[in-house]
């Protein structure tokens, strides 16, 4: 509508109201200003009279009223007719109820591989059939692009240590630049997925400047991609398979079970997709609380940089137990720990989901040598959990190890020793006390060893449940990969579908019942025809919750090399509340 057009004319009683062209007169003299009824009715429509009638006590009343009551007509019936007629609702939908809609981009971040004379890192990357495919079964595009080289390489070596030092090297984000038409993948990517439904496998960088990397989804394969990054190191230090989902970027991580004792090396890798520095802070809590250091504050990562920094040189002495959340101060990053334990066994500590009271932690083996528990509790009160087990029949206490106190701001741990007793199991950690549940962080330690004396090492943390779907994209053949599923609730079934091998094969499914409370493993079905790596997607059919993990275990050189990863809601869809135009916004 054209804004009114008031201009200064010399007052006659005798004027027209205004021209036909919407413009209006207007004497603005106060004192011949009078009070009549309001221009908009209850509804916002002009009341009767408004436009060429007679307002307040006088007859006829003063021209300056009539103008300006005049325009305040206009614009009420205009506004008004908008709010009478609001959008209709779309059929068949509740007004204000949300939709579910499937994702349109997911993008995760790898931390920086481990590479020395005898290691090798493999990506693996994945989205499971069945997500819409937009105008075709090509549309969008899943790859793996390597972010800027570090500074200093992570590495279990003792002579190379990872330092804070930001990387010097320019180098675009880590999620490439994908074509501006299609979102296709850059032509640098060192990975990109075919089609939906069947995995791709690359090698990870390589050298001592081997950076981070970032993966990126669009379209139809962004419905659950995953890629999990897998390091096998046969030297003795460093010694095991470490393995770990990639996870979206973000400003909040926490790990439970890090350590800068003797013989522990363990850092925190840190990597930046984005276009813009972050700051990091990385805190550090032990059984005295938090450990105070300047070096571990104000740590910046370049755009498209990664970095690793060594614990100790954030830390005082040695540590036995700790716990460490990375807190981004301005931007995102993708972090990761990683703890090696000289010859006995290394991996990468996976992100704890965030502080609660109750804790789950699936995949402990029925061969698990040794368990090591380490619980943070927060600043503000003190925790008193119980600990309990899931066998094969449900919950149950272990003998000797019922509970665990945690004090204010503190690590505690506790060596739970063989505590699976030959089967396999899910560990839980919750209140003594249902009236005060004090949220907490959890990490377990968990070893497993051969009759020679060697072995290897995983952490377990806390998880949350695989919810409607969830995939691990690296498993091998051979009776290689072990599922665990436990059901925390009522009993549950699960659907469990391996998907094609990377080199080929046909997808195989089965579903599996677990009691209320219980947990079973099953060796992980595997595709007809199986060539390469396969994918590994938990769909929860009735019942639950439950939640999983899935143990790859390789025996090379005669150590029982394993790792565990938990597998955790995909999120391949979102709520999207339903949304109505309000044009009355502007009278507000």
């Amino acid at each position: 509508m054209k804004k009114p057009a008031f201009t200064r004319r010399s007052k006659a009683a005798d004027e027209p109201l205004g021209p036909a062209d919407g413009t209006f007169d207007d004497a603005f003299d106060g004192a011949e200003e009078t009070d009549g009824p309001g221009a908009y009715g209850s509804t916002g429509a002009a009341a009767p009279g408004a436009r060429g009638g007679s307002f307040g006590g006088g007859s006829g009343g003063t021209k300056t009223t009539q103008s300006l009551l005049a325009a305040a007509a206009v614009l009420a019936v205009v506004f008004g007719i908008a709010e009478l007629r609001p959008p209709a609702t779309p059929a068949g939908a509740d007004q204000g109820a949300a939709s579910s809609a499937q994702v349109e981009r997911t993008a995760v971040v790898c931390p920086q591989p481990l590479q020395s004379l005898t290691g090798s890192t493999s990506l693996t990357a994945y989205t499971p059939p069945g997500g819409a495919a937009g105008e075709g079964a090509a549309a969008g595009a899943g790859w793996i692009s390597d972010a800027a080289a570090p500074a200093t390489p992570p590495t279990t070596a003792p002579s190379a240590t990872p330092s804070a030092a930001p990387s010097s090297a320019p180098a675009p984000a880590a999620t490439g630049k994908p074509a501006a038409d299609k979102g296709g993948a850059p032509a640098d990517a060192r990975l990109t997925l075919a089609k939906p439904g069947t995995p791709v496998v690359a090698p990870a960088a390589n050298g001592d400047t081997a950076p981070g990397t970032g993966a990126v989804a669009t379209g139809a394969f962004a419905p659950g991609f995953t890629v999990t990054q897998t390091t096998t190191v046969t030297e003795q230090r460093g010694l095991g398979l470490s393995g770990i989902t990639c996870t979206p970027a973000g400003t909040s991580f926490w790990f439970a079970g890090a350590s800068t004792a003797e013989n522990r090396t363990d850092y925190v890798s840190l990597v930046n997709p984005e276009a813009t520095a972050a700051v990091v802070d990385i805190k550090l809590y032990g059984d005295k609380g938090l450990i105070e250091n300047d070096a571990a504050n104000g740590i910046t990562v370049a755009p498209g940089s990664s970095q690793s920094i060594l614990l100790p040189t954030i830390s005082k002495g040695q540590v036995a137990d700790l716990a460490v959340h990375v807190v981004v101060r301005s931007g995102r990053v993708g972090a990761a720990l990683h703890a090696a334990d000289g010859n006995k066994g290394a991996d990468w500590v996976p992100a704890s989901a965030d502080p609660a009271p109750t804790q789950v932690m699936p995949g402990l083996p029925a061969d698990t040598a040794g368990a090591h528990l380490v619980v943070w509790a927060p600043p503000e009160d003190d925790a008193d959990l119980k600990i309990q087990l899931s066998g094969k029949n449900g919950w149950f206490t272990p003998a000797g190890n019922e509970s665990i106190h945690v004090k204010a701001g503190m690590v505690a741990s506790v060596d739970l020793g063989k505590v699976t007793r030959d089967e396999v199991a899910g560990l839980r950690l919750s209140p003594t006390d249902d009236k005060h549940p004090t949220p907490v962080v959890a990490g377990l330690r968990v070893d497993r060893a051969a009759q020679n004396g060697k072995s290897d090492a995983a952490w377990l943390s806390g998880t949350v449940p695989v919810g409607a779907r969830a995939t691990v994209a690296d498993n091998r053949g051979g009776g290689a990969s072990t599922l665990f599923l436990t059901s925390t609730g009522e009993a549950a079934t699960v659907r469990v579908t391996a998907s094609a091998g990377s080199g080929g094969g046909t997808p195989a499914t089965k579903e599996v019942q677990l009691p209320a409370g219980g947990t079973v493993a099953l060796p992980a079905p595997e595709p007809a025809g199986l060539k390469d790596a396969f994918a590994l997607t938990v769909e929860t059919v009735s019942g639950g919750p439950v939640v999983a993990a899935r143990m790859l275990a390789i025996t090379t050189k005669d150590v029982p090399m394993f790792t565990v990863q938990s597998l955790r809601d995909d999120r391949s869809t979102v709520k999207v509340p339903q949304a109505a135009q309000d044009p009355g916004i502007v009278l507000r």
